[in-house]
Formats: structure tokens, sequence, C-alpha cells
């Protein structure tokens, strides 16, 4: 009896079955459900990172040719821009995507390779609150340092000041005992790792404060072993977070627009890109007065006041907005100035500092399945680059039925292909596409909750500038 425990099988035979998205040579599948980006999500699907750049080359070209590629040092380089949306039918055409896979590029090297060695910058995009949350630009500003400090980009300033000032005392200082990023931005803050290399930080530190940007910081600035503001003789970015907290709201301007500047400038950088994605959440809720103060303290700190970025241009900023957004908030632009120095509008042609956002097209929609297929594959992509099990027709008429709109486009991709799996059918074509639709087995695209301006009935802004 103890034997057959071991050695006896049941009656019936287990059958492993084909995996449920096998049949089209899938893993699983490919499209997300609810195709709205979320780049602190794990999933591939919803943060971005499946990205077809084709799809986006000419507004890519664009900001490279018009931002990215221009010398900072250029007094006439453009300092505020617009990616404006020329479709109206609200969320999804892509941009949030687009927004993040260029400031991937970006911070991959600091925009050396892109700038061709012109330009060391950085690049954050900021998400304004939804409620009227950032409808001040004070909390735009604390939205903007958030970020900083969420990207560890004052730490790597601080890496990047120590490696400099040790080379400068040691040039024969081994640059290759580093990991990887991280490592170098935990050893760069490091008292035991100074030890164990046998560097004394204060001559270090005194090395960093030679540096001609870090002349005329407060005495208070947490940038040495003297500050108040950390606990070990070793600086860090929570040191920053910390001074900035304690900072009262009249000073934090002058903390932002100057003395990280300065920093910044210190540590080699040449200017940042603002990208500041769904920025109608600012204007859904000022009154036209609100409108009007946030952009005279625009104008002020990125072009005319007397800060350290207003002398150099050195973050520039770049709106995100939707096709009826500049009308919300022209007349603010017009009277506090903001528009003769970065015109959102123009009765002849397009600006250089506006790019616009075209609808996509059918060859985009072909390009934009295949890539999301493409991820799911089994076994080796190459082998099939096709777009099966959708046949080129159905996908023409989903383009139609979404509006040409990306989001919509892939959540209808994600129910047809869970219909066609439950109906068994060997294809998504055109007459089982057609067959759903009559059935009604297509859901809405549920829109995220933003700018009621998606309601209004199109209106040709262009054309309107034109017949005035």
């Amino acid at each position: 009896m103890t034997v057959d425990k071991f050695i006896k099988r049941p009656k019936t035979t287990t059958k492993i079955n084909q995996g449920r998205y096998e049949k089209y040579n899938l893993k699983e599948n490919p499209f997300p459900s609810s195709p709205f980006v979320n780049r602190d999500s794990t999933d591939v699907k919803s943060n971005g990172k499946i990205y077809e750049p084709s799809i986006r080359k000419t507004e890519y070209d664009l900001i490279c040719q018009n931002f990215l590629q221009v010398p900072q040092i250029n007094d006439n380089h453009l300092r505020l821009g617009y990616i404006l949306d020329t479709s109206y039918i609200g969320r999804g055409n892509g941009k949030s995507t687009f927004l993040l896979n260029l400031q991937r590029e970006i911070n991959l090297d600091y925009c050396l390779s892109i700038s061709r060695g012109e330009n060391r910058c950085f690049a954050l995009t900021l998400i304004p609150e939804p409620g009227g949350k950032t409808k001040t630009f004070d909390n735009f500003i604390n939205l903007l340092v958030n970020e900083i400090f969420r990207l560890n980009l004052i730490d790597d300033s601080l890496a990047s000041l120590r490696l400099e000032a040790i080379l400068k005392l040691d040039s024969g200082f081994n640059l290759e005992g580093f990991e990887d990023e991280d490592d170098i931005r935990k050893k760069m803050t490091s008292e035991d790792w100074f030890k164990l290399s046998k560097i004394d930080y204060r001559e270090v530190d005194s090395q960093i404060r030679k540096n001609e940007f870090l002349q005329d910081l407060p005495q208070d600035f947490p940038l040495g072993s003297d500050s108040l503001f950390h606990e070990i003789s070793i600086t860090s970015q929570e040191d920053f977070r910390r001074y900035y907290n304690a900072l009262t709201v009249k000073d934090r301007p002058d903390f932002v627009f100057n003395h990280l500047v300065n920093l910044f400038l210190a540590a080699g950088f040449n200017g940042a890109y603002i990208f500041v994605d769904d920025f109608e959440r600012i204007p859904d809720f000022q009154s036209e007065r609100q409108k009007r103060d946030f952009a005279v303290q625009a104008r002020h700190f990125l072009f005319d006041g007397l800060s350290t970025n207003a002398r150099v241009g050195f973050y520039v900023m770049i709106f995100v907005l939707h096709a009826g957004v500049p009308r919300l908030i022209q007349d603010a632009w017009l009277q506090s100035g903001l528009e003769q120095r970065a015109p959102i509008t123009s009765k002849v042609g397009v600006p250089s500092n506006i790019i616009r956002f075209e609808k996509i097209t059918d060859a985009h929609i072909y390009s934009l399945i295949q890539k999301y297929l493409s991820e799911y594959r089994i076994g080796d992509k190459k082998e099939d680059n096709s777009y099966f099990p959708f046949n080129q027709e159905a996908l023409a008429k989903m383009g139609k039925l979404s509006e040409f709109n990306a989001s919509r486009i892939l959540k209808m991709a994600h129910e047809l292909l869970e219909n066609a799996i439950r109906d068994n059918k060997p294809e998504i074509d055109l007459m089982y596409l057609d067959s759903i639709l009559k059935k009604g087995g297509l859901s809405d695209i549920e829109q995220k909750p933003g700018s009621g301006i998606h309601k209004d009935a199109t209106i040709d802004l262009q054309k309107e500038i034109g017949s005035e």
C-alpha cells in the first residue's frame, strides 16, 4: 500500500491545452484594457515603453531642430514652447507616451547625443494635479522641485561636482570602479567610501567651492560640511529636500530660479527641458486674474527678471496643450506680455516655438498595432511582422471608428482580440469586426477626467485667426 502511493497513476491523463493566445502566436493580449499612460506602472503596456518612434517622427524632428539642438548659450534660444494637439476628440492622441520616451532619450546621456555635444541638459515631465491644486505659480514651483527630487537630479549634480573635484586633485583616479549610476550616487555621498578610497572629503569640498557658479550662494545653502541641514559631513539630496521644505513660500522661487540653477551650472549642465503635460489642468481652475498672474510670473522667471534663470534661459519650458487650450489663456498671455515673448497663436504660419501634434493616419495605425503585437510574439519576434490576427481592412475601419485616436484604437484592439478568442475566430477581418459592432460588443472608450474643452463644439483656431 505504501509503494502504491508513489507509483500508481490516475485513470485519466492531464492534457496540456494550448495557451489562450497561442493560436495567434501571442503570449498574452498585447493591448491595454485601459490605454492611458501611467509612468510609474511596471506594466509595459501602460508605462509608455511600447513605443513606435516613426509615428511621431515629424514632431520629434521639430523639437530637436527648434529646441534640443539649439545651443543653450545662444541668447535667442527658445525658452517657452508648446506642443499643440490639433485634434478635438479629447485625450489619447499619444502625447504622454511621446513625452515619456523623449524624456528617457534625453536623460540617457543628458542630451549630449541628440544635441551633438552642444547641450548637456536633463529633462523632466510635470503633471499638474487634478482639481486645481496646481493653479498657483507657487504650487507649480513645488511640482517642479518634487520632480527634480524624484529623478535624483541633485544627487547627480553632486556626483558630477565631486568626481570632477577628485580628478582635479588626482588625475590618475580610476573611474572604472563603479558598477552603475546608482553606485556612483551612493559612493559620492558615503563617508565610508571616501575613507576606504583614502580621499579627504574636506579637500574635495574645498575644490568644489572654487567653482565660479557657487560663489554667491547663501551661507546656509546645503553644499558643504558646515551646513545645518544634514546629519553627516557629506551633503546629499535629502539635505536639499529638508532645506527647501524649511524655506518660506516667498523664498522658494529664489531657490529654484537662482540657487538651484547655479548648482546645475556648476555641475556642468547648461539647461533643462521642462515638459508640462496636461497643462489645461492649470487654467481650467483659474479665474481670469489668476491666469494673468500666472502668466506674469512665468514671464518674470523665464524672461525678464533678475534671476540666474532669466539671465541665461536655463529652464526651457514646453507646455502640452489640447486643441482648445490656447483660447483659454490667450487674453492672459496678451495682457501679461508673454505673448510677445512666446506666441501661442499666429496669423501667418506656425511659430518655431509651437510643435503641432497631428492626428495619426492609417499607416500609423498599422505601425502602432504591429509594434504592440511584436512585443508579445512567441519565439523570435522578427519571424512575424504582420498584423495577424488583424487584417488591414479591419485596422483601417478601427481607425475611422476611433476618429484616429491612439488610445481608442488600442482599447478596441484589446476587446476585439478577447472576442475573437471567445468566438474561436482564426482572424479579425472586416466581416468579423462588423458582426461585433452589430451586436454592440465593443464598449465606449472611457475618457480621463480633464478639461471641459473636450465637450465644446469644434472650432478651427487657425481659421478664426486668419479671418480676423
